[in-house]
Formats: structure tokens, sequence, C-alpha cells
């Protein structure tokens, strides 16, 4: 097992992606932290499916935007588990928005969220990391950071800052042997994209050339793959699991009009 009792927290993982590569993690061997922000439900469910593995697991609930919170919840997992051998930064929110009429509130919660927290869960993760040897830090991205997507102008932007502050942290932290990497799924069939578009999966499938969209599960190898040994010359790295999208770059600007009607208005 490639993550035999490594301790692995992945945020935002009470759903989609970020279960996915709960469970994956738990399959190898690892002890799962499991945070949420306010969906209590899937987080059980996923702590359910990972006991019935015979794994290790807690649930903690933190909102990511909140430094203090980041902080309470890093006790929490050291607290129960002693240390933290792996951060799966995966939580996120997209902030659909009509680029004149993006707001510094819509600005200001999906930047909190996506790159201020993934910030300051990195810092805090690496100072337990530092003080047991090393770690990984995986971050979960987007292929929309590598190519102008209508309507997610302030979402792209926080993941674009994710990829450089990759390079960044990768550099300094290396020293103190942790590395940190990025991987940006693309279309992947979660249940936000199946909610905006019931035909999200045959829209977006027309122009990714392997012509399907992924499904949740093959996110974890990727993840696996950064947080194992089997990187372990990799630091500062970015790649995409995309099914080839970012080579064609093709969009279904029909999908992405009906995202934001359904989304316009909302909070991220």
């Amino acid at each position: 097992m490639k993550l035999k009792d490594k301790v692995v927290l992945i945020t935002g993982a009470s759903k989609g992606i970020g279960q996915a590569i709960a469970q994956g993690v738990a399959d190898e061997g690892a002890r799962v932290a499991i945070n949420y922000r306010s969906d209590v439900q899937g987080a059980l469910q996923t702590a359910e499916r990972i006991a019935a593995m015979g794994r290790e697991e807690m649930i903690v609930q933190a909102d990511i935007a909140n430094t203090e919170q980041i902080r309470s919840m890093m006790r929490e997992v050291v607290e129960r588990f002693g240390r933290i051998d792996v951060l799966i930064n995966n939580a996120g929110i997209t902030g659909w928005s009509d680029l004149f009429e993006v707001t510094e509130t819509v600005w200001d919660e999906v930047m909190n969220t996506n790159l201020k927290g993934t910030f300051f869960c990195s810092l805090e993760a690496a100072k337990i990391m530092k003080e047991h040897g090393g770690g990984s830090i995986v971050n979960v991205s987007t292929n929309c950071a590598a190519l102008g997507v209508k309507n997610l102008a302030v979402y792209a932007t926080s993941k674009g800052g994710i990829h450089a502050m990759t390079k960044q942290l990768a550099v300094e932290l290396a020293p103190s042997r942790i590395r940190v990497n990025t991987f940006a799924p693309g279309p992947t069939n979660v249940e936000r994209n199946l909610q905006d578009d019931p035909q999200y999966a045959d829209t977006w499938g027309g122009v990714v050339p392997m012509k399907r969209t992924a499904d949740p599960r093959e996110m974890a190898g990727p993840a696996i793959f950064l947080a194992s040994e089997d990187s372990s010359y990799m630091t500062g790295q970015l790649f995409y699991v995309d099914g080839g999208w970012t080579v064609s770059g093709k969009i279904p600007e029909v999908n992405l009009d009906a995202a934001l009607e359904k989304n316009r208005g909302a909070h991220p």
C-alpha cells in the first residue's frame, strides 16, 4: 500500500472529487481526516465508506476561508492522529458570474476560499510536517486556469494563483522535505456540474479529445501519486488530468451560459 499508516487531511471531502480522493487514499492504507464546511451528511457518508474499508477516519468541520478555523482543524487532526503527513487542498467554490457582473463580494468569497484558504492550510500543515520530518502537499486546481473560460474569470484567477503559489511553496519548503505539487482536473461528473446541466457529460464529452468526461474516481490516482513516494523527486509541478481538453481548447459555450443562469445571483 502506497500510503500505509500515513495521515492524510483532505479539504472539501464531503462530495465529488474530494470524496473520491478520500476513499482512494484510504484504499492505499491511509488514516483519513475528512474536512467539510456545511455538508455534514456528505462528510458522514465519506467517513462511513472509509470505515467500511477498515481504515481510521475522522470528520473535522472548518470553513477554510477563516484562518482561525484552519488552525483549529489542524489541531484537531494532530490531537487525533499525532501528525499530518499529507495535505490535499481540494476545497473550492466556483463563483459563476458574467464578467461585468462580478462584485467585490463574489471576488472575496472565491479568493478567500480558493487562494487564501489553500495558502493558509498549506502553511499550517507545513508547520506540523516540518516537526515530523517532511510531507506532501497536493493542490487540486482546474484546467480553467489554463484556458479562458467564459463566466469563470474569478475562479480561474484564484486557481492561477494556486499555480504560482505551488512553485513558491515548493522552493521554500524543500529544505524541510515538504513537497508541493498541483494537478488540474478537466470536465468531471461531480454533483455540482450535473445539477447545473443534466446533459453535462454529453455536452463536455463532445469537446474533450477522449470523447468523455471524467469520473471523480479518476482523480484519486493523481492525488495518490503526488502524495506517495512514487513522486518522491517531484516538487513545484503542475499537470492536467483532462482527457486532452487543454490541448484542444474547445469550449461548449451553451453549457457555460446555462450554468451562469442557474447560478446567477447565488453566493458561490
